[in-house]
């Protein structure tokens, strides 16, 4: 069995470079195709010259379905409403579309989830290892503790991030809320402003930092009476998210049609 082909979506952007990068230094997998949007200053230059790894003949393009043609798998951080056309385009072809866009309307969550009938699709708000398990952590200690310990999930990203809560806040907050057994739709508290009164018992709060080129940090508070358990992740380079995408188009070649995680990939959703 050859190499698993992949195309590179934003490739001419900060984390499509830093995807494109990821391929080139993985084993069992290769450039397919670099797409970028229609009216790209990067259209025609060489994907591995933009990404730091060298000429590799592969040039940007915005032709998709030229270049999901002939692939296995999709690597996807781009933005919603591109993500579901991409969705939509990878369901077509039958490839393994890896997504770590954030941000999504529920009704786009909505087509990505009528896409994955057709095809295999990971979605998560971040694809790397270290904030998985820190999520597991979260679902197993909110399960432990009940409602005398308030949570809170605080998070600081670069100044050029355009979504909050992050795709991660979100993602501990899911793990909060299921080990709880509540819904985070119902008991989330995103905002807190002027006279809010006392906190009320069992909201799962957020809170956004965006400042100079933070890549990613996020803690949970599980405070009680007296003490503060916290769980933290520092994410120091953008390249755990692409080798982390790399691995879930991996895992999903060859699996059934649906719509995974991070923590199917890692074989850790029962913990």
């Amino acid at each position: 069995m050859g190499d698993l082909r992949l195309v590179v979506v934003g490739a001419g952007g900060r984390m499509g470079r830093a995807l494109v990068r990821a391929i080139f230094e993985a084993k069992g997998v290769t450039l397919a195709a670099a797409v970028g949007p229609s009216g790209a200053a990067g259209l025609g230059q060489d994907a591995g010259e933009l990404a730091g790894v060298g000429h590799c003949g592969i040039s940007l393009t915005d032709d998709v379905p030229a270049a999901f043609a002939g692939a296995d798998g999709v690597l996807d951080f781009t933005s919603p409403q591109a993500s579901v056309a991409f969705a939509r385009e990878a369901a077509r072809a039958g490839l393994v579309h890896v997504i770590g866009t954030t941000g999504f309307s529920p009704e786009e969550l909505a087509a990505i989830d009528a896409a994955a009938h057709e095809t295999v699709i990971v979605r998560s708000g971040n694809m790397s290892l270290g904030v998985n398990l820190l999520a597991a952590l979260v679902r197993r200690v909110a399960a432990t503790l009940d409602e005398d310990f308030d949570i809170e999930i605080l998070e600081m990203h670069h100044r050029q991030k355009v979504d909050a809560p992050s795709g991660t806040a979100l993602l501990l907050g899911e793990a909060a809320a299921a080990g709880r057994g509540v819904a985070l739709d119902t008991h989330g508290r995103r905002v807190r402003d002027g006279h809010t009164g006392p906190r009320v018992p069992g909201e799962i709060g957020f809170a956004a930092l965006r400042g100079g080129t933070v890549v990613g940090e996020h803690s949970v508070v599980f405070a009680g009476a007296g003490e503060r358990i916290e769980l933290s992740h520092r994410a120091e380079d953008r390249g755990i998210f692409a080798r982390g995408a790399v691995r879930a188009a991996l895992w999903g070649k060859g699996r059934p049609p649906g719509l995974y995680t991070m923590a199917d990939v890692l074989g850790i959703a029962d913990i």
